[in-house]
């Protein structure tokens, strides 16, 4: 194919991926593959998209900066989390091989599709003091060291390989956070942006980046978050919870085959 050609499927690729990560993640797997069709062998591909789509999500965060005012109690105790599990996962996907991890990454993408689909009977389950606080005091309830360890945990997976991860970080937010679905898919976007900034800090230093691909993921992914963060805020919550759920279900499915 010509390199003109490829060049524009990765643009392309860029754009989807940056809205569709901004909605619900996974965009990972539009440009996985068109940074394979471009040349890149697996890990190469994985490492550029991880650092080509890092403005897609500066522009989620701008998009949702009205929601992320009211959790700036939460991020402090986020934000460290996010980063030392992107250490964590950046490390461990430079010095072992990818194979057994990516085995389940199927499983862990349906479970947490699972997981967002029964966030309302979870936060009942998990957080009943905040369900019984009230709905103004719900949304100011101090963070759990459960939410912080599920930070923790996803963040490993998202810099190790992030197809999903969005859906995951939904799922394990809704699950341990008392707040409506828009503030939790915010808070979503915020902890994203920093684990992706870590790793990057981390992988730019590797021999594997292709940065001519970089380069043109850049300014295409940041043009793809702003979009889906205008059209994310105005869903139905529950419309989009749904919608989310039967993405990551699709992704589950594609990861298995």
């Amino acid at each position: 194919m010509d390199q003109i050609v490829l060049t524009g499927l990765v643009a392309l690729a860029g754009v989807l991926a940056g809205a569709v990560n901004t909605l619900a993640g996974g965009g990972t797997l539009l440009v996985y593959p068109a940074l394979l069709a471009f040349g890149l062998p697996p890990l190469g591909a994985n490492v550029t998209s991880l650092i080509g789509l890092t403005p897609g999500y500066v522009g989620g965060v701008y998009a949702y900066r009205t929601e992320l005012a009211g959790e700036k109690r939460r991020l402090p105790a986020l934000i460290p989390a996010s980063v030392l599990g992107a250490i964590a996962g950046a490390i461990l996907l430079l010095v072992t091989p990818g194979e057994t991890f990516e085995a389940v990454i199927p499983f862990l993408v349906l479970l947490s599709s699972l997981l967002l689909l029964a966030q309302p009977w979870l936060q009942r389950r998990l957080v009943p003091a905040a369900g019984e606080a009230g709905p103004a005091r719900a949304e100011e309830s101090v963070t759990s060291p459960l939410t912080v360890v599920s930070v923790f945990l996803a963040s490993i997976y998202r810099s190790y390989f992030s197809a999903g991860v969005g859906v995951l970080l939904l799922a394990l937010l809704g699950a341990t956070i008392h707040a409506n679905f828009q503030r939790i898919n915010a808070l979503k976007n915020a902890l994203s942006l920093f684990i992706v900034v870590t790793g990057v800090a981390i992988y730019a230093f590797s021999a594997h980046v292709d940065w001519l691909a970089v380069l043109v993921l850049l300014p295409s992914s940041a043009l793809g978050g702003v979009l889906g963060g205008r059209l994310a805020r105005r869903l139905n919550p529950d419309a989009l919870r749904y919608a989310v759920c039967g993405l990551g279900i699709v992704l589950a499915v594609v990861l298995f085959l």
